[in-house]
């Protein structure tokens, strides 16, 4: 309602005003200090292929970086030997794959620091990675990944996934990206076979779902990588593979 001089009635107190920003209560925040989370990851590596064999673990992925649907980076090996006990490999964004890679070779710098005898097992490794991702989840800026990590304890083989949300499991088999749809049926055919494939059974059975997802997966490359971790051996990331390409069939697809 307008007074009798014509004037309308004055805003509330501490109240917004039309125009106005409005500062809610609390420390306030420099211009400096605000963030941009990630959104969406940017340049991505596809399927991890990974199963435990009779005494060890075995785990591929290709080289192939993805800038969106471009095939941009070939040379963006994503599994590594992370000590005696431990292999690990990463789908999903190649950048934050490396962030933490750089944080789990520093952890393994100062431990061997310590020289206490003591070597981060792969159980240690798994919990911790379930821990970082869940927390950086929490704080809506994820690590866009799926680590999977292998090893030995204790005498046993061990294979887990942990994923950008922080949900982790343990298999006999575990494959990310397109392969937990085209090589996770394979894997799971040849083992309802045969439980205890030996170390030349399972490769020969890795390498064919690599072979496939070579064929099936758009985001695929057909160099790859193959890192095994056994009593016999030790951990160990071979030289690269090649997929057998055979283009013999492909004018009878439609």
């Amino acid at each position: 309602m307008f007074d009798a001089a014509g004037n309308p009635p004055p805003f509330w107190h501490n109240g917004p005003t039309p125009g106005g920003l409005y500062n809610f209560p609390g420390p306030k925040t420099a211009p400096s200090d605000f963030r941009q989370h990630s959104q969406a990851p940017v340049t991505t590596a596809t399927s991890i292929v990974a199963m435990q064999y009779n005494k060890g673990v075995i785990i591929a992925g290709d080289l192939l970086g993805s800038y969106g649907s471009l095939a941009r980076y070939r040379n963006c090996p994503r599994i590594m030997k992370v000590n005696d006990n431990i292999i690990l490999g990463a789908g999903g964004d190649y950048a934050d794959f490396q962030y933490v890679k750089d944080i789990i070779e520093q952890k393994i710098i100062d431990e061997d620091c310590l020289d206490d005898g003591f070597k981060l097992k792969p159980k240690s490794l798994y919990c911790w990675l379930t821990r970082i991702m869940y927390n950086r989840r929490s704080k809506f800026d994820p690590f866009w990944n799926n680590f999977v990590v292998g090893g030995l304890q204790d005498g046993e083989p061990f294979l887990g996934t942990v994923d950008k949300l922080g949900t982790a499991y343990t298999d006999k088999i575990v494959c990310s990206g397109y392969g937990a749809y085209i090589a996770v049926p394979l894997l799971r055919e040849a083992l309802e076979k045969n439980p205890t494939p030996s170390k030349a059974e399972a490769r020969a059975l890795v390498e064919k779902c690599m072979e496939v997802l070579y064929y099936r997966d758009a985001r695929s490359y057909p160099k790859y990588q193959i890192a095994t971790i056994d009593e016999a051996d030790g951990a160990v990331v071979e030289d690269l593979v090649s997929v057998n390409q055979n283009w013999s069939l492909a004018h009878m697809i439609y």
